[in-house]
């Protein structure tokens, strides 16, 4: 509603805008732009705050501009076929009304910063919104399938205006106001709105409440346009300032007789508002509204043009008295009240600060709330309603219940009327505090309470109830208000349940006209209470407080109020009570004594427990005595008439046991009282402790044992000097903790004193050092925890109650531990109690672990340890019915994960698996437990303990071994004979056999399995390793890119493998003149070779020949492919014809179709290959090249980690088994400085080497370090190099494989090494071209032991050359001409008799060897499965699926159809023969045909199992593992199932696609043969083809004759012409 009237003006300032025409500055440009219509006019502008980007919303456009006015993006709204009166829009559903091409204008334009979008809302289609992308205007979001998302369809601009409020971590609100252009049930005039971050949320737009009762809107009612047929509120402006939403609005004045207006708008007189909502009210019960404008020189300036809102600024914000952070308000008025929409020239700027603006908010408000005025609500409530002094009524009327403050269900006070809550809280109609009430149950009592501003009620109302909450039950009762300050309910009665509760709280609430309550801001309760309640004494009667008018009504004995205890006449009552003189309480009673025992020499505090024990303590003084003995009371012990404590004065020796005597006041005998128990005399004694030691840091529970030491009341025990804190004492024992000790280790007495005896005795404790804890194994746990724990330490054994503790997220667990030594303690680990909804499959650290060792608080958090926890194991169930089947002797296998946690050390899990009650013995991995079960049948259930954890998978059901019994047996040895017999002995030996194997297949799994999980821990350390040093390369691929070889090396590496000059890539060459005439005859021989008869003849006449080769048969493909390099449609056909024939030959030859395309027999297969070659060129640099270039590196990376021996290449890292080195040897890695040689005073370059490396090993990994953004071919060359070892300025060591110092033992030479030299971590070298190191050496140059320990006198100098040069300089040997010397580096070569490893060839690996592989496969796992999803993805970074693949895939499709071939085994052996075995393979064998790179033979061997691995994933043949099984399918068995998978899957994907035509395959094999139409040389590939042509003319030339369509084109004779020109030349 609105609520404001207020006096003009509200502008705090006016300012006069003057219009001064400056001149601009000469050769100043102004930066303009326009829409791309004139009548398509620019609606709004909105400038990013940060970026300054400008978005402006026009006619059917949405334009993004640079801040200079530069276009940037243009987005098309409109304009579209649409009709007003098609509601729901015909975007949703079809509309019969006449559609028209309709202009979209731009009603709304906001950027929501917080989810950096656009938010644009048009007149089209009822008025949808758009959410755009800021960067590019691309439309996130359009929603139009509700009501919600039509805002109005008013196409007037100026009419609607949004606010965005952005929430910390919640989605943003929108509140928006439009003009509804007279469609007031369709659209609200202001409403809330949701603003998902997610856009595709089904939640945008939506109200922010919406209920049967209310909702975050607000419409205009049907009887305000009855009277006003043209009333709506034009949004102007709107802002957010503050805890508030602002909008500035123009609208139509109502009439206030109730009159109907003037039928025009021109007749209608308008006024401007400002209207304010509080943030976050959904129910919009902070609506206010005020009146604003400006008047001038009388002048009345009213109607609302413009407006925005600002920082005032230093100058402004000192005229205006505020500071300059705060926000201000522009806004332009035009002149007078009438012509809306076309208003008069005259015009004013005002500006109003916000604060202003509230505070005359606030005002109004407040005036209102004081009965001023009235509500200015005419539009919504179709009357006026006048303000009341009353506030509820005025709260009523506007629906803003939450004024009442303590009343939760009409919300608690919003921001809207949080003057009320502060400043003005003293107008509410509230209760005041006025005393305690209280009220006796059962009595029948008013009950009257101080007010304030209670109101009268109206006709039509309800009174005053007062609401007695009373155990649940509510009592109401009619209240009567006296004024406004005073209010009473009337007499009534009320009870509570219960005789133990003398005094009970209760809760009252005043309500007015049925369900308003008034506010009760203190809380006043009423106190119901009843005088019986716990009080059955005199004493405990007359004790109760004052207030509440009990005493003793004697006749009855017991408690009562006066009036209903009946007086014995009128003068005498038997009403006790502590107002009359002298009360005193008769027949006190004793009922306890305690202690009952105590020293001689007193100080023991007796106390005495009864009734009516006096009713003060004055009473009692001097009038106690306990066995005879005057014991003194004491008044902070004293309860009144029920305790007495008193202290023992010292007793005569050997006084006789005797009970306590008292007397209250007099000691008359009905005064006088006596306990039933004796109080005796004793003498405390110490005989032994335990234990006799403890910790310095004390904690250690002590217990003295001894005679009569429960006495007295207080016992001190000390250590020295030392008090020993009691625990617990009994007559024969006392137990206390030993205090921190003061002096250290060693002896000290302990003292004990009881009351006021001293108790000595000969008992020493001895304080020993402290214990300590040396090491924890293992630091890790599961997060159930109870896995046993080993602590080693000193002295452990004082520690009593040893536990384990650890914090995790706040809380904290611990655990017991059991004391087996002096130095070792074995606890349980605590489990981990972490958040029911944090991730329990994570591995987590505890942030606190330790021990509580007595009071040792140094171990309380242990170090800075780091223990672990890993997830629980998880087990799956046996089976879906929860019974598994087994045969007898079966493995029972429990499927799990996190079974073996991945933490390093020795330390296990220990599995406990009962099945039923029996154990079975285990093999554990890391997802499964093998249980080789007891000898059972029946069903029994399996039970699995592992730490804390006890998990039943399910039970197990073991058949009897029924099928061959012995009754059986002798039945068929009886009835079959002998034949039977050895049946049988057959079928159980095979049985047995089957078993055996199953066993030992098992076996093997379980022992690869763990296997793997031993070296996981060593994978994950080298893989993140090796992650580093390849994010290192990857950072340099990114400066450099992947050496890929250009089109032509590629081409000639995959078609002419190891032929670097190949004749096709010259200009032809003729020996002698024939030149021209030879260029001739073989350009008529292209015109031939371009015959698809003659070039089809050619091939299958060629095959036919026994000495045409498969060398041959692959050379002519090349030569046939490099030849139709420029027309590839046509070599697209001819392969389609030859692989036709090739599939029809293997079909008729009865050979298996699995073996079609499996070898390279035939021309049409080498074609294959070369023309994959040549189409998925581009798949390889656009997207394959990556990862098989990242697993190339990853490999050399990884193998040169560890050894290699140069000879041999065998490696410590190997994915080969034949490429293993079998031995231990012993390296350490290296990092020396290397001279940049490009120069030489920049910083040196670290190069990681090992100290076992061969000084040409040593000189390529520095190329690598050196050249690494360089590609290999254009890298100087380790041979052409010398490494220089510097030492100082001047020393220079060439380093060599093989020198003067080179290690000859019997008849092996060991290759020079850097440990040969002695060259250590961190040492200069440099590289230099070998004809540049020839400089002398100094003599006094200081040289390692090494070099001169082989007595060698000759002077030292550096080699020039080679070792082998003739310019030499260094005396060199050279064993390699001498008889049997033999060379070797880090293994002796095998074939040599000095070792015996005839084994080797055994393919049994030993676990060590099979560990190194399993690791290396580990570490390189990513990068393989990177590469073979790449490979096995219709879709990759964006690039589609070659073509050349699916159309390839489609013509074998069509060939197996063809042929009736519905096997889709052999469909899809035959696609992996064509591309994956024929080119990938190819290429994952060598990268080197893709990249300028150098590949090692021990890199060649790890990516031959890469693509055997490859292979075997293409397979679908099933491969049975054995232990003769090939270490390579071994080591890859888990991972081929998964990747088969991915090729299944890669094939349908291939098959789903749609099928290309061969109109776009010509186009797209056009396109690629244009690109490469020069790579080579036409006429030298054709000169090549030729030399078969002259080897076999003969039978070419009888092909030609027997062809039908070769004789009508007379192929013969044209190729007789064309061989008797060649010969000719020749």
């Amino acid at each position: 509603g609105t609520l404001f009237v207020m006096s003009w003006p509200l502008a705090m300032w006016l300012l006069t805008l003057i219009s001064v025409n400056q001149g601009a500055p000469v050769g100043q440009t102004l930066n303009t732009f326009q829409s791309e219509r004139k009548e398509w006019s620019l609606n709004h502008l909105t400038v990013h705050r940060s970026t300054g980007t400008l978005y402006i919303g026009a006619v059917n456009r949405i334009y993004k501009l640079s801040a200079n006015l530069t276009l940037l993006v243009t987005h098309d709204t409109g304009p579209e076929y649409d009709n007003k009166a098609c509601y729901p829009p015909l975007i949703v559903q079809p509309c019969s009304e006449p559609l028209a091409s309709t202009d979209n204008v731009n009603k709304l334009l906001l950027v929501d910063y917080s989810h950096n979008r656009l938010l644009a809302c048009g007149s089209l289609y009822q008025g949808v919104c758009k959410l755009m992308r800021l960067d590019d205007l691309f439309i996130l979001v359009e929603p139009t399938h509700k009501k919600e998302h039509y805002l109005s369809s008013d196409n007037q601009t100026g009419t609607m205006y949004g606010v965005v409020v952005p929430s910390q971590g919640q989605d943003a609100t929108l509140y928006v106001g439009a003009a509804v252009g007279g469609k007031q049930d369709y659209f609200p005039t202001i409403s809330s709105r949701k603003l998902p971050r997610d856009p595709e949320s089904s939640a945008m737009l939506d109200y922010e409440l919406h209920t049967d009762f209310v909702s975050s809107l607000i419409k205009i009612p049907s009887d305000t346009l009855a009277l006003v047929p043209h009333f709506d509120i034009y949004y102007i402006y709107g802002f957010a300032s503050g805890s508030f939403v602002y909008f500035l609005t123009v609208q139509p004045e109502t009439p206030e007789n109730g009159m109907p207006a003037g039928g025009s708008p021109g007749d209608l007189f308008y006024t401007s508002r400002i209207i304010r909502l509080c943030k976050g009210d959904k129910k919009f019960h902070s609506y206010v509204s005020l009146p604003v404008g400006c008047v001038h020189k009388g002048e009345e300036y009213r109607l609302l043009q413009a407006a925005y809102l600002a920082k005032a600024g230093r100058v402004l914000a000192k005229s205006l008295n505020i500071s300059a952070q705060e926000d201000v308000l522009f806004a332009v008025f035009s002149k007078g009240q009438k012509q809306c929409h076309d208003p008069p020239d005259h015009s004013a700027l005002c500006v109003f600060t916000i604060q202003d603006i509230n505070t005359r908010i606030k005002e109004r408000l407040q005036s209102c709330y004081q009965g001023e005025g009235n509500l200015e609500l005419h539009w919504l409530l179709g009357k006026d309603v006048q303000c009341t002094k009353a506030s509820f009524m005025f709260i009523q009327y506007i629906h803003m219940y939450y004024v009442h403050r303590q009343k939760d269900k009409y919300g608690a006070i919003m921001c809207g009327f949080f003057f009320f809550s502060t400043l003005f809280s003293q107008d509410c109609p509230q209760l005041l505090h006025s005393g305690e009430i209280l009220l006796p149950a059962g009595e029948v009592r008013p009950i009257t309470l101080r007010a304030r501003n209670l109101p009268q009620p109206q006709s039509g109302q309800r009174g005053y109830e007062c609401v007695v909450h009373v155990q649940g039950l509510v009592h109401r009762v009619t209240a009567l208000r006296f004024n406004s300050t005073s209010v009473q309910c009337q007499n009534s009665s009320y009870l509570y349940e219960g005789v133990k509760i003398s005094d009970l709280a209760v809760d009252l609430s005043i309500v007015w006209n049925g369900n308003f309550i008034i506010d009760n801001p203190e809380k006043i309760k009423v106190h119901l209470y009843k005088c019986s309640a716990q009080r059955d004494s005199c004493g405990m009667c007359l004790r109760a407080d004052r207030k509440f008018q009990c005493g003793w009504c004697g006749g009855e004995g017991r408690c009562t109020m006066r009036q209903h205890c009946p007086p014995v006449s009128p003068y005498a009552s038997r009403w006790l009570d502590l107002s009359a003189r002298n009360v005193k309480c008769t027949n006190p009673r004793i009922t306890e004594v305690s202690p009952v025992a105590g020293p001689l020499e007193g100080g023991t505090l007796v106390t005495i427990q009864g009734l009516n024990l006096g009713l003060s303590f004055s009473e009692l003084e001097g009038n106690v005595e306990v066995a005879g003995v005057q014991c003194v009371p004491q008044e902070e012990g004293y309860i009144t008439a029920e305790q007495i404590v008193c202290e023992m004065a010292a007793a005569p020796k050997r006084s006789a046991p005797g009970p306590v005597k008292l007397c209250v006041g007099e000691c008359r005998p009905e005064l006088r009282a006596q306990s039933s128990q004796l109080y005796s005399f004793v003498t405390p004694s110490m005989l032994a402790l335990t234990p006799g030691r403890g910790p310095e840091s004390g904690g250690t529970k002590v217990t003295i044992v001894g005679e009569n030491l429960g006495a007295g009341s207080t016992a001190n025990v000390h250590f020295g000097n030392q008090t020993c804190e009691l625990y617990r004492r009994t007559a024969s024992e006392i137990v206390c903790f030993s205090a921190p000790s003061v002096t250290r280790a060693g002896p000290v007495q302990v003292s004990l004193s009881v009351d006021r005896a001293e108790v000595h005795g000969s008992l020493a404790f001895e304080y020993i050092e402290d214990p300590t804890v040396q090491r924890i194994e293992p630091l890790w746990s599961i997060t159930s925890g109870h896995t046993t724990l080993t602590v080693t330490g000193t002295n452990l054994d004082v520690v009593q109650e040893p536990r384990v503790r650890v914090k995790y997220g706040g809380h904290e667990s611990v655990n017991v531990c059991k004391v087996l030594n002096t130095t070792t303690i074995s606890c349980f680990a605590p489990s981990l109690k972490a958040e029911p909804t944090a991730d329990q499959e994570t591995i987590k650290h505890a942030d606190e672990f330790g021990f509580v060792f007595n009071n040792v608080h140094a171990l309380l958090t242990y170090g800075n340890t780091s223990f672990v926890y890993y997830p629980n194991p998880y087990l799956e169930p046996l089976s879906l019915t929860g019974v598994l089947e087994q045969k007898p002797g079966a493995p029972i296998i429990l499927k799990g994960r996190n079974l073996v946690p991945s933490a390093s050390g020795g330390a296990r899990l220990n599995y406990t698996v009962l099945i039923g009650e029996t154990p079975c013995s285990l093999t554990v991995s890391d997802t499964q437990l093998l249980c080789e079960p007891p000898n059972l049948t029946g069903q029994h259930k399996v039970l699995v303990q592992v730490g804390g954890l006890h998990i039943s998978p399910g039970e197990v059901h073991i058949r009897s071994d029924s099928l061959l019994t012995l009754p059986a047996i002798f039945s068929i040895t009886a009835g079959g004979g002998l034949l039977l017999v050895i049946v049988v002995i057959v079928l159980l030996a095979y049985r047995r056999k089957s078993h055996e194997n199953d066993l030992t297949l098992k076996r093997l799994q379980m022992q690869m399995d763990n296997l793997e999980s031993r070296v996981a821990l060593e994978c994950k350390e080298a893989f993140a390793e090796l992650q580093t040093d390849i994010n290192e390369l990857t950072s340099d691929l990114d400066r450099a890119g992947i050496p890929y070889l250009d089109y032509r090396t590629y081409a000639m590496r995959v078609l002419f493998p190891g032929i670097d000059d190949h004749p096709v890539l010259r200009e032809l060459e003729v020996p002698g003149s024939g030149q021209a005439n030879v260029e001739k005859a073989l350009k008529q021989f292209a015109q031939l070779v371009n015959n698809k008869v003659f070039l089809l003849t050619f091939i299958r006449t060629l095959e036919l020949q026994r000495s045409f080769s498969m060398r041959d048969r692959g050379y002519v493909a090349s030569l046939i492919m490099t030849a139709l390099q420029g027309r590839l449609e046509y070599a697209t056909d001819i392969l389609k014809h030859l692989l036709s024939d090739l599939i029809e030959r293997n079909l008729e030859s009865k050979n298996h179709p699995k073996l079609l395309l499996r070898r390279t027999e035939s021309v049409a297969e080498k074609m294959l290959t070369n023309w994959f070659a040549f189409l998925l060129h581009k798949f390889l640099k656009e997207c394959a090249g990556e990862p098989l270039f990242m697993l190339f590196c990853a490999i050399k990376q990884q193998m040169e980690k560890g050894p290699i021996d140069s000879i041999t290449g065998e490696a410590r890292y190997s994915l080969s088994e034949d490429k293993l080195i079998r031995q231990q040897i012993e390296y350490k890695t290296l990092t020396l400085s290397c001279v940049n040689p490009d120069n030489e005073n920049s910083p040196e370059i670290p190069v990681k080497v090992l100290n076992c490396d061969t000084i040409t090993q040593v000189k390529e990994k520095i190329l690598d370090a050196v050249y690494k953004n360089m590609p290999y071919s254009q890298r100087p060359r380790a041979a052409d190099m010398d490494l220089e070892w510097r030492q100082g300025r001047t020393a220079r060591v060439v380093l060599q494989d093989e020198d003067i110092t080179t290690k000859i033992e019997s008849d092996w030479k060991r290759l020079n090494t850097l440990m040969h030299y002695q060259v250590s971590e961190r040492c200069v070298v440099a590289l230099v071209p070998k004809q540049m190191s020839s400089f002398n050496i100094p003599c006094s140059a200081s040289f390692p032991r090494s070099i001169s320990r082989y007595g060698v006198d000759v002077p030292f100098r550096s080699t020039p050359t080679s070792p082998d040069s003739p310019h030499s300089r260094v005396p060199m040997l050279t064993p390699d001409l001498e008889s049997g010397v033999k060379v070797w580096h880090l293994v002796k070569n095998h074939d040599h008799g000095d070792q015996k490893e005839g084994e080797r060839g055994s393919k049994m690996v030993s676990e060590i060897y099979l560990t190194r592989l399993l690791a290396t496969k580990g570490t390189l796992q990513k990068f393989v499965d990177d590469l073979f999803e790449t490979l096995f993805s219709t879709v990759c970074r964006g690039t589609a699926l070659p073509l050349a693949i699916k159309y390839m895939f489609d013509f074998l499709d069509e060939q197996a159809d063809k042929h009736g071939i519905h096997d889709t085994d052999v469909r899809h052996t035959w696609k992996s023969n064509c591309l994956p075995l024929r080119f990938w393979v190819n290429v994952i064998k060598n990268p080197q045909f893709v990249f300028d790179i150098h590949k090692s033979s021990i890199t060649d061997a790890c990516l031959s199992v890469v693509a055997q691995t490859f292979m075997d994933s293409c397979s679908t043949s099933e491969h049975r593992l054995g232990k003769d099984s090939p270490s390579t399918k071994l080591l890859y068995a888990k991972d081929i199932p998964h990747y088969k998978s991915w090729v299944e899957r890669y094939y349908a994907d291939i098959n789903r696609l749609p099928a290309i035509s061969d109109q776009d395959m010509n186009a797209y094999l056009a396109e690629q043969a244009r690109l490469h139409s020069s790579e080579f040389n036409m006429l030298s590939a054709l000169h090549e083809i030729y030399a078969y042509v002259s080897k076999y003319s003969q039978e070419i030339i009888e092909a030609l004759e027997q062809d039908e369509q070769a004789q009508k084109q007379k192929l013969a004779y044209k190729m007789e012409q064309i061989i008797s020109a060649m010969s000719i030349e020749s």
